[in-house]
C-alpha cells in the first residue's frame, strides 16, 4: 500500500485579510485512510476545496496518480476521480432521495428520464452500502444522520479514486458510524484513498493509517497513526500541550431556582411526557441521554419551537406562556440550536448581520438602523469569543464550522440572557476552541448565568455539568450529581426504557 495516490505541494491561498494556506503539503497513499487534523481555521476544508475545485490555488501543484493536474471545478474534480461530502450538506429537500443523488447524470431513456432505472440503480447503490432507504422519499424527510449516510452513498456512485470525509460522523449515532467503518474499509480494499478530516480522536486513531497535521494555515507534520497518542495529536495540532480538558471551575451555583418544568407533555405523542426538571442560578445542568431520548424536542419546546399539550413552565417563581420563539427571548430564554446550517446561521448573510439580527431593534433609532452601533456590537461580541474572520462583512458561510458556532454564541450572548440553552455546542469544533467555548460557560455560570447543555459526549457531559439530568424514550430516568457520576451510571439510566441489545461501537477493537 505504498502506491502514491495524491500529493499536493506548496499550496498557498489567499482571501482577503487572511492567508488561509500557507505552502501546505499533501501526500495520500492508495488505499489508506489519512486523517488531516488541525484546529477551526487551520485551512483542513480550504486544502480539500482546492483538491474539489470549488476553490483554486494561489501556487503549489496538485499531482494525481503521478500527473500534475489543474482542477478549475468540482465537475472536472469528479472526472478525475475525486469526490467530496461536506462537513454541511445542501440536499433538494423537496426532492427525492434518488434524484439527490443521480443530479446531473440522470438515466435516460431517449429524452425522457429513466425513473424506473434511476430506482433500480438507487437500489443496488443503497443495498452495496448496506443503507434501508426508499430511493423515492422527499430528502427532506430524512433526519441528518441518515442524509449524511445518503451523501456518502452518493460518493461511492462516482467510482472515486479519492473520496474527501469533512467531519463525516458530525450527525452519526454509534451504531451508523461504525456502518460507516465498515464501509471504509471495503472502499480501502477496492484501492480508494481516504481523507478523512474530524475532530474526534478517538475514531482518527481507531480508523486511520496515516495523520497529517496543520495549524493556522501551515503544515505541521504527517505521522502513522499508530505512533500517535490522543495527547500527541492535540499538542501538535495546538502548538501546546493541553494539561487539563475542562478549565478548573470558578463558580458555585446557588440554590435559587431560575426555570422550572412541571410535568410537561408534548402535543407529540410519540415525544416527551411527564418531564420534571429544576435550573438554578448559575448552574449548568447538562442533559444526557441516547438518539430518540427526546432532548432536543424538550429544550426546543422551552424555547416554543414545539408544541406542550400539557404542563407549566416557571421562570423565577412566575407562570410562561412560551408559543413562540419570541416568547422565549423576551423572557430572555436563549437556544443555540444543534443543527448550526439548518436552523443557525444565514448563510448569505455577513458574520455582522448574523451576530446582531436578533435584537436589531436595540440599533434602531426613529427607524434608522445605526450601522456604527450595530457593528461596534458585533465586533465586541465575536472578539470576546476569538472568532476567526478577516472582517465583519464576510459571508458566515465562508467561516469554519467552530467560528459559524461562535458566531451564532455571540448572537444569544448579545440578548443578555439569563438562561442559556445550548444544543451540542462543540459539535464539529476542536479541543482549543472547545475549551474557549468551556471557558465562557464558566464565566456565564459565574456571572449568575443559568445553562442547559445537551452533550451526546460522555467526557464533556460529566467534565462541564453541574448536575446531570438523563432522558430515555421522552422521559427523565435520573438526575445525578455530576462530581459523582461516572459513564457507566450515565448509560444505565440512559437506557432504561431503550433496548439494552443495541450495537455500540467498541473503541477497543484493533485497528
Amino acid at each position: 500500500m505504498s502506491e502514491i495516490m495524491l500529493e499536493m505541494k506548496e499550496i498557498v491561498k489567499e482571501f482577503p485579510g487572511v492567508k488561509a494556506l500557507d505552502g501546505v503539503s499533501l501526500t495520500v497513499r492508495k488505499g489508506s485512510v489519512h486523517a488531516l487534523m488541525g484546529e477551526n481555521g487551520a485551512g483542513k476544508s480550504t486544502l480539500m476545496k482546492c483538491l474539489f475545485g470549488i476553490y483554486h490555488e494561489d501556487s503549489g501543484e496538485i499531482i494525481l496518480d503521478g500527473k500534475k493536474e489543474e482542477i478549475m471545478n468540482s465537475r472536472q474534480a469528479l472526472d478525475l476521480g475525486v469526490s467530496m461530502i461536506h462537513q454541511e450538506l445542501h440536499p433538494i429537500r423537496y426532492r427525492p432521495v434518488m434524484e439527490n443523488i443521480w443530479l446531473g447524470r440522470f438515466p435516460m431513456k431517449g429524452i425522457v428520464v429513466d425513473r424506473k432505472e434511476m430506482i433500480r440503480q438507487t437500489e443496488e447503490l443503497f443495498k452495496e452500502v448496506e443503507l434501508d432507504v426508499d430511493p423515492e422519499a422527499l430528502a427532506g424527510s430524512l433526519s441528518p444522520s441518515t442524509l449524511q449516510l445518503v451523501e456518502i452513498a452518493k460518493a461511492v456512485s462516482y467510482h472515486s479514486k479519492i473520496i474527501i470525509m469533512d467531519e463525516p460522523t458530525s450527525s452519526l449515532t454509534e451504531n451508523e458510524t461504525k456502518h460507516l467503518f465498515k464501509i471504509i474499509r471495503s472502499l480501502q480494499d477496492r484501492g480508494v484513498a481516504i481523507i478523512y478530516i474530524s475532530h474526534k480522536m478517538e475514531e482518527i486513531l481507531k480508523i486511520s493509517d496515516d495523520v497529517t497535521i496543520m495549524r493556522d494555515g501551515q503544515y505541521v507534520g504527517t505521522w502513522a497513526a499508530k505512533e500517535l497518542t490522543t495527547d500527541l495529536i492535540i499538542k501538535r495540532m495546538v502548538g501546546r500541550d493541553m494539561t487539563q480538558r475542562f478549565p478548573d471551575k470558578n463558580y458555585t451555583p446557588s440554590e435559587e431556582i431560575v426555570l422550572r418544568g412541571i410535568d410537561l407533555t408534548a402535543t407529540d405523542p410519540k415525544s416527551f411526557k411527564n418531564v420534571n426538571f429544576e435550573l438554578k442560578k448559575g448552574e449548568i445542568l447538562g442533559i444526557g441521554g441516547l438518539v430518540g431520548a427526546q432532548r432536543t424536542e424538550l429544550v426546543e419546546a422551552l424555547f416554543g419551537l414545539r408544541g406542550i399539550q400539557s404542563g407549566t413552565i416557571e421562570k423565577n417563581g412566575n407562570k410562561l406562556t412560551i408559543r413562540h420563539p419570541k416568547d422565549a427571548i423576551q423572557n430572555k430564554i436563549a437556544l443555540l440550536t444543534e443543527e448550526r446550517r439548518a436552523t443557525g446561521i444565514f448563510g448569505v448573510l455577513s458574520i455582522l448581520d448574523n451576530t446582531v439580527i436578533v435584537n436589531q431593534k436595540d440599533y434602531e433609532h426613529a427607524g434608522v438602523l445605526n450601522d456604527h452601533e450595530r457593528l461596534e456590537a458585533a465586533e465586541k461580541a465575536n472578539k470576546e469569543l476569538r472568532t476567526k474572520t478577516p472582517h465583519m462583512d464576510e459571508l458566515i458561510r465562508n467561516l469554519s464550522g467552530g467560528n459559524q458556532q461562535k458566531v451564532l454564541l455571540a448572537r444569544w450572548l448579545l440578548t443578555n440572557p439569563d438562561v442559556l440553552i445550548l444544543d451540542e455546542p462543540t459539535r464539529g469544533i476542536d479541543v482549543g476552541a472547545k475549551f474557549e467555548i468551556y471557558t465562557i460557560m464558566h464565566k456565564l455560570a459565574a456571572e449568575g448565568k443559568s445553562i442547559i447543555m445537551i452533550s451526546s459526549e460522555m467526557p464533556e457531559l460529566i467534565g462541564m455539568s453541574d448536575r446531570l439530568m438523563i432522558m430515555a424514550e421522552g422521559r427523565v430516568t435520573g438526575v445525578l450529581d455530576a462530581k459523582e457520576a461516572d459513564s457507566v451510571m450515565i448509560m444505565d439510566y440512559a437506557t432504561r426504557f431503550a433496548d439494552k441489545g443495541s450495537d455500540v461501537v467498541d473503541e477497543r477493537e484493533e485497528r
